[in-house]
């Protein structure tokens, strides 16, 4: 639900313009270049947890953004019920990007309206053209991350066109169920997970039929990933405009979903995993390394969501423990180092 701009998107106030791989707003220069590349693909006309995680990842200077795929949600989502989220999920981030005074709309990809129809048949987009492209370089060794928030219609895809692209890149997927002997579901949990019932069929390309190196963060993971209203009202909404309008697009919705008792004092921010495992990385050995994860063969997803195991299947790392403490501190910092800078001399 989070609010689609109108469009034309109105100008912004801001004046301080800025280019990817650029930090104008640090006093003090980082040390280097970007040590790896990423494709963001999230549904961001949905739950507004994915404007945090994008915000936080374009604030960090390891990581060379290279696409940012808009992805779509179910239809009658009651997030987005509309027939074109991923059209909608473009024109947030577009909104994100001015609000930012980032002129890079040129990274900026729409996927696909819709889910797979089949597992054999992709569907086409700018996203998937994009996609292809990138994972396909010749003229880079820089490691390459697919940081993947929502549905998997669009990597699938591009699997589905170029099978070659599971040699070149790392999916990082928050979604799927719980696994049997690491963790339970929650109460009242829904049969199929979100993110997977988005589009089922591509996680079963992506999982069953392809060849593709996943590092999962499943449901018991990324509800780990809880800040309070407090934290949002004093370490976001205080930061400026662009934690103003990140605040108040949760608050909305905190809003919305509050039952008899009143609204909820925490809020997941389930996407931000993302940005934990490809730009907080360890300097040495280079790994998530403050985050724990099981080695186990990559399941087969059965049409009711659940895992089925297969004998002899390729490994896979599922997240069980995430450090919340570097990543929030991380974000809470950039997001206030860059709202100084954006303040400033207006």
């Amino acid at each position: 639900m989070t609010s689609i701009p109108r469009s034309p998107v109105p100008p912004l106030s801001t004046s301080k313009r800025w280019s990817l791989n650029t930090s104008p707003w640090q006093a003090i220069v980082p040390l280097g270049s970007s040590r790896a590349r990423v494709i963001i693909d999230n549904d961001f006309s949905g739950d507004p947890d994915d404007l945090f995680q994008l915000v936080h990842h374009l604030l960090s200077p390891s990581v060379d953004i290279r696409l940012v795929v808009g992805s779509h949600l179910r239809e009658e989502d009651p997030f987005d019920p509309s027939s074109h989220s991923a059209e909608n999920a473009v024109a947030v981030v577009r909104h994100v990007f001015d609000r930012m005074g980032l002129e890079a709309h040129e990274r900026i990809f729409a996927g696909s309206n819709t889910a797979l129809s089949d597992r054999k048949t992709p569907r086409e987009s700018a996203a998937v053209d994009a996609i292809i492209a990138e994972a396909m370089r010749d003229d880079t060794a820089s490691p390459l991350f697919y940081a993947a928030g929502g549905g998997l219609t669009d990597l699938a895809s591009a699997y589905l066109r170029e099978p070659r692209i599971a040699e070149r890149l790392t999916v990082i997927w928050i979604g799927g169920a719980e696994h049997d002997g690491i963790a339970v579901p929650p109460p009242n949990a829904m049969p199929i997970e979100y993110n997977l019932l988005i589009d089922l069929l591509a996680a079963q390309v992506v999982f069953n039929d392809s060849t593709l190196r996943v590092w999962q963060v499943p449901r018991d993971a990324y509800r780990q990933c809880l800040i309070s209203d407090a934290e949002l009202r004093l370490r976001v909404a205080t930061t400026g405009s662009l934690g103003e309008y990140l605040y108040a697009e949760v608050a909305q919705i905190l809003r919305l979903a509050a039952g008899p008792s009143g609204p909820a004092e925490t809020y997941a921010m389930g996407d931000s995993p993302l940005v934990l495992l490809t730009a907080l990385q360890s300097t040495f050995e280079a790994d998530p390394s403050s985050s724990d994860y099981v080695s186990m063969p990559t399941p087969a997803i059965t049409e009711g969501g659940n895992y089925e195991a297969v004998a002899g299947a390729r490994p896979m790392r599922v997240y069980t423990r995430l450090d919340n403490r570097l990543m929030f501190e991380d974000f809470y910092l950039k997001l206030s180092e860059f709202g100084r800078w954006q303040a400033a001399n207006e």
